[in-house]
């Protein structure tokens, strides 16, 4: 095997296909270099939580890693450390703690969302652009129902939500916040 089709053999992802873009090679490839050396060592001495590989975010360039492919990955890799570190806490603190924990940041969350629609989130300026209120609300209503009664939502839904844009909408900043910490129930849930 030629060094060129080693390269291609040992290529995590498929390419973006076409002319349209993708994720930069290089800072995915040092990404999960970084999860799986994080992944192996124990939580206490782990640089690298369930969070911080939510946030995690790739340039787009041409030539780049199929979007579609590295998200699905980021996605089992930010379940694998999430359940490590439920099992970690659990281990350390107690069930009666962990679920403590996790029941707070639901109630924060359902508080944010039971708030009358249209005045769930700040708003950016009139010339500015935010997320669609209608579009917001109505996926907040659908964790608010999660949240209160247990009606069936997955992190891949809250994970893949969009958004469109409007003036004067939602402050992107303030919904994606709520939207980690529904990721983050979740996933404490288990």
């Amino acid at each position: 095997m030629t060094s060129t089709e080693t390269a291609v053999a040992s290529t995590p992802f498929p390419d973006a296909p076409g002319r349209s873009k993708g994720y930069d090679r290089e800072a995915v490839d040092a990404f999960l270099e970084r999860a799986r050396g994080a992944f192996e060592a124990s939580p206490d001495e782990s640089d690298l939580d369930s969070a911080e590989i939510r946030r995690t975010a790739f340039p787009v360039v041409r030539g780049g890693y199929a979007i579609s492919a590295v998200d699905a990955a980021v996605g089992r890799i930010e379940d694998a450390f999430a359940a490590r570190e439920r099992e970690y806490a659990l281990s350390r603190a107690g069930a009666r703690a962990w679920v403590g924990r996790s029941r707070n940041l639901a109630q924060e969350v359902l508080d944010r969302l039971s708030r009358p629609e249209r005045e769930r989130f700040d708003r950016v300026g009139a010339l500015s652009y935010g997320y669609r209120i209608d579009e917001v609300d109505k996926v907040a209503d659908r964790i608010a129902r999660y949240l209160e009664s247990g009606e069936t939502l997955t992190v891949e839904q809250v994970r893949t939500v969009a958004f469109r844009m409007q003036r004067g909408g939602y402050r992107e900043a303030q919904v994606d916040t709520v939207l980690d910490a529904v990721v983050s129930v979740i996933l404490a849930i288990g």
